[in-house]
């Protein structure tokens, strides 16, 4: 989706303000993985969209199509990616932008860019740009009206324009004003300015482009003060003015980073206030790879609260891929494993909507190494949470109980770390069933109507009502699984399907039988059911289910340790089951394990 609808969407109710994140490509494998634990801990407040520069230089370029690609499709928000003319000739540019849109994005923030390296001033690449202007009106004569382009402004001139006494001549200041009425005409949907601190200095600088016939909006772009070096260095770097309260005020606690952070936090919010009062309700944050001082600053003006973090679909993260962003079922076996369904389904050519057998592409992508990678921070949590010596099949219950009852903070099986809030509700259940042999990497109550703002249950938005049915899913022996069937047999209310690692299916529904276990009821709209137990993808799912008892968790131990063999005992002789009670309203989904 283009970022100026959602602007438009979001500005047409006077209450709202938009605000956006910007990140920049680290320089390590480590660092990358950071920020999109990052990423994903802060889009969960729904920025309208988040942006990616291009580095120095164009020195990040394959770097930035990779985050950039990934934010979209695997984080899931709608994401803009830098995109310069510094040592990039118009080839190059065509390949980045068809990348791009080959992986659903639809945002470019187009820039001259930065000299190149080892250079004072910017300079044309031998059949380059010389300018984001140039840029502009080649993206719309590449590519129609496909792109959202958003271009830069610079609220006390470009730092080109401004000499040495730290001010841009009038002229100059009015030239870059020029300059930029024709990259909006050329084509730019919107504008967001260099960082300032001097907030009279932003607010003239809008009054400026109207007066001139700038219409579109202008989002001011918001640097957090987070250290002394790195505040003069970027200050020093883009010729921005610091008014002497605020330099004052710095100077006083440079050797303090506590204290920097939290006057950083103060300066930030009382500059977003004043331009907040002055009708501007857009805001884009600099975060320089730092969620605190960002998510502080939004706290501080009550645009978030953790407490009310809302959901639009059962399952997060809800995506933004152009292709896909009108998807709304998903089997729930990967419920927690989003990131390797999105992998999996990413070269689907229609994505289910409305209905699960709307699906015309129903082959899942082959497991790779991809499913199985996590970040260093998530091995860490792992290792400390899963790795003990295991003496016997008791042991391995023993952990899966103690992540029932909140002992553990991480569980092989899920990419999140914790119960999902709703199932908070049964873990008591969980964690007796767990003791009994029955581990369980997969669960939601039944649920009757509860309002869909509701913060447990609750997804869609306010004024609707959400319904589902209870749903197990765990690993189990041959010898469990038998007398579980046996109790089923006396509980019509009760499906299951069941499958070993070798393919034996056991089961009382077809592989056709597609049961919808979470729906809703808003105003105005049809019946959604986002959630469905769909027997065929439980096929492929049961795979991916069993490879983690070896590349998730046994792979953690050392290569001769015992406890890997415990594992493997599991894996090769357990049965992994997915349970459903279709009577949400009476029903029982634990009795079935009363006797056993």
């Amino acid at each position: 989706m283009k970022i100026i609808e959602k602007i438009k969407e979001a500005l047409s109710n006077e209450k709202r303000v938009v605000f956006s994140f910007e990140f920049y490509p680290p320089k390590s494998e480590d660092g990358v993985e950071s920020l999109f634990e990052k990423m994903d801990r802060m889009v969960v407040h729904n920025p309208a969209f988040c942006d990616i520069t291009w580095g120095a230089g164009g020195s990040t370029a394959d770097l930035t199509l990779d985050i950039a690609a990934r934010m979209q499709n695997m984080v899931c928000v709608e994401t803009m990616m830098h995109l310069t003319c510094t040592n990039m000739p118009v080839e190059q540019i065509d390949q980045a932008l068809d990348i791009v849109k080959n992986k659903g994005l639809q945002n470019v923030l187009a820039l001259r860019g930065d000299p190149p390296h080892g250079h004072d001033k910017f300079f044309q690449v031998q059949g380059g740009f010389a300018c984001a202007l140039d840029l502009v009106k080649h993206i719309k004569v590449k590519h129609g009206d496909y792109f959202g382009v958003t271009v830069a402004g610079y609220p006390e001139g470009h730092p080109d324009v401004i000499g040495h006494n730290g001010v841009a001549s009038i002229g100059g200041y009015h030239n870059d004003l020029s300059y930029l009425k024709k990259k909006v005409d050329g084509g730019a949907d919107f504008i967001i300015t260099q960082l300032f601190y001097d907030t009279d200095i932003f607010l003239k600088f809008v009054h400026d482009c109207r007066q001139i016939g700038i219409t579109c909006p202008i989002v001011p772009g918001i640097m957090p003060i987070n250290n002394y070096k790195g505040f003069l260095r970027m200050t020093r770097f883009c010729k921005t003015k610091v008014p002497s309260e605020v330099s004052n005020a710095l100077e006083a606690i440079k050797d303090n980073e506590e204290a920097m952070r939290s006057y950083g936090i103060h300066l930030g919010t009382e500059m977003c206030k004043k331009i907040l009062a002055n009708g501007i309700r857009t805001l884009h944050l600099y975060t320089l790879n730092m969620e605190k001082s960002a998510l502080a600053i939004l706290s501080n003006l009550g645009l978030i609260e953790e407490a009310k973090i809302s959901r639009c679909l059962p399952w997060r993260p809800r995506p933004t891929n152009v292709f896909r962003v009108k998807e709304d079922v998903r089997p729930i076996f990967w419920a927690n494993r989003p990131k390797s369904y999105l992998s999996r389904t990413m070269e689907w050519d229609e994505y289910p909507n409305g209905r699960w057998g709307d699906s015309c592409n129903p082959l899942y992508g082959p497991l790779t190494d991809n499913q199985f990678i996590r970040p260093q921070a998530r091995d860490k949590k792992l290792l400390e949470d899963w790795i003990v010596p295991l003496r016997n099949v008791e042991d391995v219950h023993e952990k899966f109980k103690d992540f029932c009852h909140g002992k553990l903070r991480s569980n092989p099986w899920s990419e999140s770390d914790g119960f999902q809030p709703e199932s908070m509700i049964i873990n008591e259940q969980l964690g007796r069933i767990n003791t009994k042999g029955f581990l369980t990497i997969n669960s939601q109550p039944a649920v009757n109507g509860a309002k869909s703002d509701c913060q447990i249950v609750g997804w869609g938005g306010p004024g609707g009502y959400v319904y589902q049915k209870g749903y197990l899913e765990f690993f189990c022996s041959k010898e469990k699984l038998d007398a579980l069937v046996s109790n089923c047999s006396a509980l019509p209310s009760l499906t299951y399907v069941a499958m070993n690692k070798e393919g034996t299916w056991i089961s009382n529904i077809s592989e056709t039988n597609v049961s919808a276990v979470t729906w809703g009821v808003f105003p105005r709209r049809e019946i959604i059911q986002p959630t469905v137990v769909d027997p065929a993808s439980f096929l492929v799912w049961k795979d991916e289910a069993f490879e983690i008892w070896s590349r998730g968790w046994a792979s953690l131990y050392p290569e001769d340790d015992p406890s890997k063999k415990v594992l493997e005992e599991v894996q090769n002789n357990y049965f992994l089951v997915s349970l459903v009670d279709n009577d949400y309203i009476n029903g029982d989904l634990f009795a079935v394990f009363a006797d056993l």
